[in-house]
């Protein structure tokens, strides 16, 4: 499997990347994924989510923005079942999972803002495939995002992982890791 440039790095390289100013936490085996957005915006209820991991997903990563709430888990470790065996790359929840310990170990990447046991309503309520907001970040179907231990990025529209040269930016760093004062510029 082929690494993933850092967020970090992504970040240096591409001004126009976008970072959320979300302080998530990390679960499931894949630390590090990235793919094109899905989104759901949901408050407390999981049959959106529900119905969406049932479908292929491509190497998407579905984005649900569940306001922040902390009241009802959104995501578990039956879902992630069935979202990695239906192949999305991961999820990324404005609001809480369950089952964490069951949730590491699925082969898949999930970043949310916590845990807590009680089980989202079901009632379909809820919206698939709009643009969201939250973080400081407006996450929008089709769009690229990576996520790792530093956090999550949103691309430029029509911009993946491949269209950006890292490359120059890591080189720069390590340059002046060795020597800061030749590359100081006055």
């Amino acid at each position: 499997m082929k690494l993933l440039p850092k967020t970090t790095d992504l970040s240096d390289a591409c001004d126009d990347a976008q970072a959320c100013a979300v302080l998530f936490q990390s679960y499931g085996l894949r630390r590090s994924f990235t793919g094109p957005i899905r989104t759901l915006r949901i408050h407390e209820d999981i049959a959106l989510m529900r119905d969406t991991v049932s479908q292929p997903g491509q190497g998407q990563v579905l984005v649900m923005d569940g306001g922040g709430s902390v009241a009802r888990a959104l995501f578990g470790d039956v879902m992630a079942e069935l979202a990695a065996r239906n192949g999305w790359a991961g999820l990324v929840i404005h609001g809480v999972v369950r089952d964490a310990d069951e949730l590491n170990t699925i082969d898949i990447g999930v970043k949310a803002l916590g845990t807590v046991p009680k089980r989202g309503n079901r009632t379909g309520a809820g919206e698939r495939d709009v643009s969201v907001h939250f973080g400081g970040v407006t996450f929008t179907p089709g769009d690229h995002l990576v996520a790792d231990a530093d956090g999550v990025i949103v691309l430029p529209t029509g911009l993946t992982v491949a269209d950006i040269a890292v490359h120059d930016v890591v080189a720069a760093t390590a340059a002046y890791a060795a020597d800061p004062a030749a590359t100081h510029q006055s």
